[in-house]
């Protein structure tokens, strides 16, 4: 069983999330908090199956992983791609960082109603806003990534006979992959918060629509519900970003157990 994976560690890492849904219950039974204003994690819990048995959680939670991982996807490949390019051609560099710099500092939230008059209120405006949240961090993580692979390890590869081409395939990406992970798993959780607001303009399903919408009625344990779901919904990702992570890093392990 591997050391990440133990009954231990499993029942630490569970004792926070156990004491804070039992202090969550206990604030509006008690009375110490209007359960008008914080349901409980019963009933939303119970709202959640409703949801499920009528078939509109599965509806809302497609839309939402469909926006998040269409945006974070064309996120990755132009990031990694720029990123790559900016990181090993300095010229690249030079010319793209000021327009780059620019507009890295502008939110995307401030670019939404730029977005809906090019792309109107459909689904292209929604995953360009979350396209625009995810891309900086992956771009900025691959271009720091390429930059701190080791120099020995690239007059190593060249004093072999090495050429640039293989250079940057097996020696470069590798090293920079590390660093390339982060900025996606980062990446992934500015799709989540990007998404919460694409969905609440516009919008007649997904997680973050499921969440206004409930509010605006006053059914407040499905506004908890959605809350509930997006961030259920942003930790499977970075479960799953993790696993990816894991298995195209595995010579990091190796080289560990070694040392």
């Amino acid at each position: 069983m591997p050391k990440w994976f133990s009954p231990r560690r499993l029942l630490d890492s569970s004792l926070g999330i156990i004491l804070f849904l039992a202090l969550w219950e206990a604030l509006p039974r008690l009375g110490w908090v209007n359960a008008g204003y914080l349901s409980p994690p019963s009933a939303v819990l119970q709202s959640i199956g409703e949801l499920a048995a009528s078939g509109a959680l599965w509806q809302h939670l497609a839309a939402s992983l469909w926006r998040s991982l269409a945006g974070l996807g064309i996120a990755i490949v132009l990031g990694v791609g720029l990123g790559l390019l900016m990181g090993w051609f300095a010229r690249v560099e030079s010319v793209l960082d000021p327009v780059l710099q620019l507009f890295r500092q502008t939110s995307a939230l401030a670019l939404f109603p730029v977005f809906i008059l090019f792309l109107g209120i459909g689904e292209s405006s929604k995953i360009a806003i979350i396209f625009w949240a995810s891309f900086w961090p992956i771009l900025l993580s691959t271009i720091s990534g390429v930059k701190q692979v080791d120099t020995l390890l690239v007059h190593s590869a060249l004093s072999m006979g090495a050429n640039r081409r293989f250079l940057f395939r097996k020696v470069v990406l590798p090293a920079a992959s590390p660093s390339i992970f982060t900025g996606v798993r980062l990446a992934g959780a500015y799709s989540i918060t990007a998404l919460v607001a694409a969905e609440m303009i516009g919008a007649h399903s997904g997680l973050g629509f499921l969440t206004l919408n409930s509010q605006e009625v006053f059914q407040i344990p499905s506004m908890y519900a959605g809350i509930l779901l997006l961030a259920v919904l942003g930790l499977a990702m970075n479960a799953v970003l993790a696993l990816i992570e894991r298995r195209f890093t595995r010579w990091r392990r190796g080289l560990k157990h070694g040392a």
